[in-house]
Parts: C-alpha cells; sequence; structure tokens
C-alpha cells in the first residue's frame, strides 16, 4: 500500500509539474504574440530623434514574419532581430525624415560578413549627405564593428575598452582524424583542382591549391578592408596598413594616437556630445529609435504602381524539393520563378543570391527557370555574402550580375560523396550486411564497403558531366567560351573584386543597384518591388522554429561538449551525392 502511495504522488507531482508548465507556457506565448504584434503597429517619432543601428547579432537578408524569432529556450526570452532589407530601408528612410537628427552606432562584436557590412556602411554613406551625423561607440569593438563604424563623423571607445585591429585569418577545421576513429571513411571523387570540397574529411591539413585560392581572396578582401578604411579616416593606406600588421593599437589611447578612433569616452560622454547637436539641454533624455520600431514608421513614399519588380530572395543550401525558409528548395524556387514569368504584371525580376551552392540537380531545375524568364523580361542577379558554386550557377544566365567587392563568388567544380562506414558497422557496431544482388552495380553506394574501381568511374564520369554542363551554363550566360571559363573555374573561389576582373560579374553594388538596373532595363518609370517567395504565416512559422529550436536544445543538453562533433558529422552526411557546393564556410575573423 506504501508503494501504491508512493507512485500515486510521484504522479500527482508530475501531472502538477506538467500543468504549470503549459500554464507558464500558454501565458508566456500570448504575452509575446501581444508584444510582438503591438511592434507591428504604425508608429511615430518623436522631434530630435537618433536612430540606433546594433550590429551584434547575425543579420538574416530580411526580416521572419515570425513574432516569436529568437526565443531562447528554456527561458522563453525573447530576442527580435531585424533583416538587412529593413535596416536599408530604414537608414534610406531616416535620411529624409524630419524627426530623425542622426544615427548612433553601437557595433560591439559584429559577426557578420563583411558583404553585409559592405552595404550598410554604403547606405550610412549616402545618408551622410544628408548632413545629418552619424556617431559610433563601442565597448568592445572587432574589425567587422570598426570597418562599419569608419564611416562615421566620430568614434568613440570606451576608456576600458578595446579595438581589435589584428588582421584577417580563416580557419579550416579538418575532421579525418575524427572520421577515422569514429570508422567512417569518405569516397571523395570531384573535378576541378581547387575544388576543396570536403578536402576536409579525406585529408589532414590544408592543400597547396586551396592555400593558394583562401590567400588570393583573403587578400582580395584584406586590401579592399585597408582601402576603405584609409580613405573614411583620411590616412594613408600604408598608415593603416602598418597599424593593423604590426598592432599598434593595444588600448584606447592607441587607437587615438593612430587616429583610429576620435577618442576614448563612457558612454555618459558620448551622450552629452550628442545632446549638443541635438540642442537639447543635459538633463533631457535622448530618444532612441531601435531599427525594430523604427520599421514601422510608415514611409513617405510608397509607389502603387502595377509595374511589379520581382525580388526573389534564394538564401541558404540549394536543396531537391520544397526546402525550408533557410535553404533554396528547387521545387519552390522553380515554381516562384515560373509564376513571375507569366504574370504580365511583373517586369522584371532580380535574384538576391547569399548561398553556397548545393545540389547541382536542383541548381539545374532553378537555372533552367532562370534562362526561361531572361527570354521574356530583364533577370538581373544581386550577390550577397556568398554566390559561389550552386548559388553562382543559378546567376550565371542573368542579364547583369552585380555584387559587393567583398562578396565571395565562382567555386565552378563538381564533386561527389559516399561515406563508406565498413568499420563503424563491422568493428565498432558488430553489424555485418548480407546482400543479393542482380545488375553488377545494384548496390552501388552500400555503407558497409569501399567503392570498387568500376563504380567509381561510373561516378567520376557523372561528375565530369555535370562540370562540363556546368562550364557550358556559364559560358553561355556570361558570353564567353568553354576554353575561358574552364581556366578560371575548376572550383577555384574568387572575391568579386577579383571576379569582375575575370568576366565572372558585371558591377559593385548592392540590391538597390541592382533593383535600378532592372528598373532601367525593363523601361519602367514607376514600380513597386514584391519580395518572394512569400513568408510563412507568423504562427506556422513559430511552431516551426519553436521545433528546430527545441530539437536543438535538447540534443545539446544530452551531448554537452559532444555536440560540436555531431554537428560535424551531419554536415559530413549532408554533402553525400553529387554537389555544386562551395569548399567550405568562409568566415574571415
Amino acid at each position: 500500500m506504501g508503494q501504491f502511495f508512493k507512485f500515486m504522488f510521484a504522479s500527482m507531482v508530475g501531472f502538477i509539474f506538467a500543468l504549470v508548465l503549459i500554464v507558464l507556457l500558454g501565458i508566456g506565448m500570448i504575452s509575446l504574440m501581444a508584444s510582438s504584434f503591438s511592434d507591428e503597429k504604425e508608429v511615430t517619432i518623436n522631434k530630435n530623434s537618433v536612430l540606433e543601428l546594433r550590429l551584434n547579432y547575425m543579420i538574416p537578408e530580411r526580416s521572419s514574419g515570425n513574432p516569436f524569432e529568437k526565443i531562447e529556450l528554456p527561458s522563453f526570452e525573447s530576442g527580435k532581430t531585424i533583416g538587412l532589407n529593413d535596416i536599408l530601408k530604414n537608414i534610406k528612410k531616416a535620411a529624409e525624415d524630419e524627426d530623425i537628427r542622426g544615427i548612433f552606432i553601437n557595433t560591439g562584436i559584429c559577426p557578420n560578413s563583411y558583404a553585409t557590412i559592405e552595404e550598410i556602411r554604403n547606405e550610412l554613406v549616402k545618408f551622410k549627405k544628408s548632413k545629418k551625423f552619424v556617431i559610433a561607440y563601442s565597448e568592445l569593438m572587432d574589425e567587422h564593428g570598426y570597418y562599419l563604424a569608419s564611416v562615421a563623423d566620430k568614434i568613440y571607445i570606451n576608456p576600458s575598452g578595446e579595438l581589435l585591429l589584428n588582421g584577417f585569418s580563416n580557419d579550416v577545421a579538418y575532421i579525418k582524424g575524427m572520421l577515422d576513429k569514429l570508422g567512417l571513411n569518405p569516397e571523395l571523387i570531384r573535378h576541378g583542382k581547387y575544388k576543396a570540397a570536403g578536402e576536409f574529411l579525406i585529408a589532414d591539413k590544408m592543400s597547396d591549391e586551396n592555400r593558394a585560392q583562401i590567400s588570393a581572396y583573403m587578400g582580395s578582401l584584406y586590401n579592399h578592408f585597408i582601402d576603405n578604411i584609409a580613405f573614411a579616416r583620411k590616412k594613408p593606406a600604408a598608415e593603416v596598413h602598418e597599424v593593423v600588421e604590426k598592432l599598434l593599437i593595444q588600448n584606447p589611447e592607441d587607437a587615438v594616437t593612430h587616429k583610429m578612433t576620435d577618442g576614448s569616452r563612457y558612454f555618459d560622454e558620448v551622450e552629452t556630445e550628442m545632446k549638443t547637436r541635438l540642442g537639447v539641454e543635459e538633463k533631457d533624455k535622448i530618444a532612441f529609435v531601435s531599427m525594430a520600431k523604427y520599421k514601422n514608421v510608415s514611409e513617405k513614399h510608397i509607389s502603387t504602381s502595377s509595374n511589379k519588380v520581382a525580388v526573389v530572395y534564394c538564401v541558404g543550401d540549394i536543396v531537391s524539393g520544397k526546402g525550408e525558409n533557410n535553404s533554396i528548395g528547387s521545387d519552390k524556387f522553380a515554381e516562384t520563378i515560373r509564376k513571375i514569368r507569366k504574370d504580365s504584371t511583373y517586369k522584371a525580376l532580380v535574384l538576391r543570391i547569399n548561398s553556397p551552392g548545393g545540389s547541382a540537380l536542383a541548381s539545374d531545375v532553378i537555372w533552367r527557370e532562370v534562362v526561361l524568364t531572361k527570354k521574356v523580361k530583364p533577370v538581373v542577379v544581386s550577390m550577397g555574402s556568398v554566390a559561389a558554386s550552386g548559388g553562382y550557377f543559378i546567376a550565371a544566365p542573368a542579364d547583369m550580375i552585380i555584387a559587393e567587392p567583398n562578396t565571395i563568388t565562382g567555386s565552378i567544380g563538381v564533386f561527389g560523396l559516399l561515406m563508406n562506414a565498413q568499420k563503424l558497422l563491422n568493428d565498432k557496431l558488430g553489424i555485418k550486411i548480407e546482400t543479393v544482388k542482380f545488375g553488377e552495380f545494384a548496390d552501388l553506394g552500400r555503407p558497409d564497403r569501399p567503392l570498387n574501381e568500376a563504380e567509381r568511374k561510373v561516378i567520376q564520369k557523372a561528375i565530369d558531366k555535370v562540370y562540363v554542363d556546368f562550364v557550358q551554363r556559364v559560358a553561355d550566360g556570361r558570353h564567353m567560351t568553354t576554353e575561358q571559363v574552364d581556366s578560371i573555374a575548376q572550383g577555384r573561389v574568387w572575391s568579386a573584386k577579383d571576379a569582375k576582373n575575370i568576366g565572372l560579374i558585371d558591377a559593385f553594388g548592392g540590391l538597390d543597384d541592382a533593383i535600378a538596373y532592372a528598373v532601367k532595363k525593363a523601361g519602367l518609370d514607376t514600380y513597386r518591388t514584391v519580395s518572394l517567395p512569400e513568408i510563412r504565416e507568423p504562427f506556422e512559422e513559430f511552431l516551426k522554429s519553436l521545433g528546430e529550436d527545441a530539437k536543438a536544445y535538447f540534443v545539446k543538453n544530452e551531448l554537452g561538449d559532444q555536440y560540436e562533433l555531431y554537428r560535424n558529422i551531419q554536415s559530413a552526411i549532408k554533402y553525400q551525392g553529387i554537389q555544386a557546393r562551395m569548399p567550405f564556410d568562409v568566415e574571415v575573423q
């Protein structure tokens, strides 16, 4: 009987705990929904306001429709972010808004790519023509944040803070040793001497070809970084180069001495300067306006034109099927582009591509729709941080390709990957697979044995064909010979600055420049842009993201320090099949 009451009591406690958790979750969801949706209402801005720009998060290409975005589990705290599209729109809007007197940049540690920062930086340069002030301040500032802040009228660092200007580096993790320990042996077949995709799976160090291409595009990015900072700070490039190369800035005073900042100040002192510029008294509070709030301030000039320019955001890995919000599903995007082609109200198509590539087949499906659309209306490509391999495949047919100088592109090459798990299955797990087959290649790709020579030749032939097709697609789109394309292809990755010199892109600029060219080519006097594909309904998006976040949270909680190992294995598995993909994830530090 004692056991019965013990179990009954335990069950009751569990039930009550679950009930309380559900109630708290419900209250949290309702309060978050209320506050989030209230943010979407049109707002008005006080006079003498200052628009605040924070870049201490990964900026997506466009703002999400999910009101519960960035909810942290298990606390359910919300950290709503705003996309690059709305940041640029806000800066442009603020230049004409009489109530906005300036912009305050609070950079912090900025985890964004230089191409993303470049686009925001260029918009700030345009904003300064309004004669309104731009002031940058941070306690800790890295190269990424400083690159943006360098266009400000004044740059200040906290007296106890840090400005890190120590150059560029790019780490590539080689996991062959880990796979050996797990009993996994990758079977990698590729075309292109620079196609380093998968190299990190089969080697324990960087190849000479890979090191050469990384050095080339990083050198291009680095020189662009130095030159633009020198121009903004009115200093010789050689001087800035020396400051960075020799790590001459080791404290805030050094930054002032070398004229890389305008002073070391505390936040209240920066506020005092802004109050002086605003013409308000010291006791008054500055009316800071967040980017998220300013997004809901109505624009003065909203076009109602029947002429539409479609802006299709192609973001993430290219995959077959519908895909997700963070991937480019061939079915979904082919259908989207097809509808734009057949709809006469759409006068032009702009593809905003931020993708390292992915499935060669999926890329080809989307490419076909781009080619057909180009026959009936202008198609222009705007490249984001990266538009390489499959991302370049779908860009190649466009009438015009526009990118920032520090965009990563090219990587015209193909590879195939199969994972041989013979040692894992046989030696570590004690699993042995027996097969009965009809046909020599019926069991091609079995996970419990290596490829034989005949199978390897079959796969190599398929990969070579995809490469030849890829080169031909680029040659047709860029009006080059296949020999010319092959000489700059071979899987090599390029900075857009170098890519322009070899004919892979046409001009430097951002999304606005791409839209402007599309409008001009279409001969439009009036137009309005439509962003596609449509983002899922807010509640549907919430349920989806909550499920993904919950999965990640519990996997992290269960695996602890081994979570990164799990992610590496997942990354290796997703590369299986024939891929037109970047050789590695580029993260310049």
